[in-house]
């Protein structure tokens, strides 16, 4: 598979510890990511997820194996070779800065002409409802809208790749429902790839075009499940339910053999 857009090509991560042997995380992930799809990818808790996207971000190397990004080997030193937006678990966004001057933060980083950084701003700040909030500041937001600025400004680099870290994990559910709505709705409008870690089952099942579900540390492929239904998607459709008391099934037998 040769013309998979992001590539992870049996990728392993070590950790050294002095006097003992190295922590191994990662031991031997293969995954091929098609042009626009939304992976998801679920997991125990210390299994490795963070340590894999912190990989495919640039910020660390692998231990053996490679990372392919369109083409492009990604690593500490090549990490400037492409273009990668994150949204986070808290938005870390600037209080003393304004919802615009926030979204245009990396622009001015990357040293986009302000007219053009401006225009991508505006669009963008549109493009996830808030085109009328550019002029506040975080505090005066709630927790969603923050979120929404989060994402506003991953996707205002216009990236090769999106990476989302549990953005909605720390959100109410009501909120995280209308969240996951314009997160798909947002991603069929821009075609970005995207790949989106959860701890939650059903949010997987109701985003993903794939699933994959990786085993305790050190964690390898479980499970890579296509998700077939089409989008727009409805969150009590009983054909996702399916799917979901599946993987819940197949999750818990994981969870009691490594136990």
């Amino acid at each position: 598979m040769s013309d998979s857009y992001l590539l992870i090509d049996d990728v392993k991560k070590e950790f050294q510890r002095e006097g003992d042997t190295p922590l191994r995380v990662i031991d031997g992930l293969t995954v091929h990511v098609e042009n626009g799809a939304l992976l998801s990818i679920l997991g125990p808790s210390g299994c490795g997820k963070s340590t894999l996207l912190n990989i495919i971000n640039g910020l660390d190397d692998v231990t053996s194996g490679r990372i392919v990004i369109n083409g492009t080997e990604i690593g500490v030193k090549s990490r400037s070779a492409v273009k990668i937006g994150v949204i986070f678990q808290e938005p870390r966004l600037l209080n003393w800065r304004t919802v615009r001057d926030n979204v245009r933060l990396p622009l001015d980083e990357m040293k986009i002409p302000r007219a053009e950084a401006n225009e991508r701003v505006d669009r963008y700040l549109d493009l996830v409802g808030l085109a009328e909030f550019g002029d506040y500041y975080p505090l005066r937001l709630s927790g969603g809208m923050r979120q929404r600025v989060s994402l506003a400004r991953g996707l205002a680099i216009e990236p090769d790749l999106l990476l989302a870290d549990e953005p909605f994990s720390a959100l109410d559910e009501i909120t995280a429902r209308k969240l996951r709505l314009e997160l798909v709705r947002i991603w069929q409008a821009t075609g970005r790839t995207i790949v989106f870690v959860t701890h939650n089952i059903r949010e997987a099942v109701f985003l993903s075009t794939r699933m994959l579900v990786v085993t305790a540390r050190p964690c390898t492929t479980h499970l890579d499940l296509p998700i077939d239904i089409p989008h727009p998607r409805l969150p009590e459709d009983d054909r996702l339910f399916e799917i979901e008391k599946q993987v819940t099934r197949d999750f818990m037998r994981m969870e009691e053999a490594s136990a």
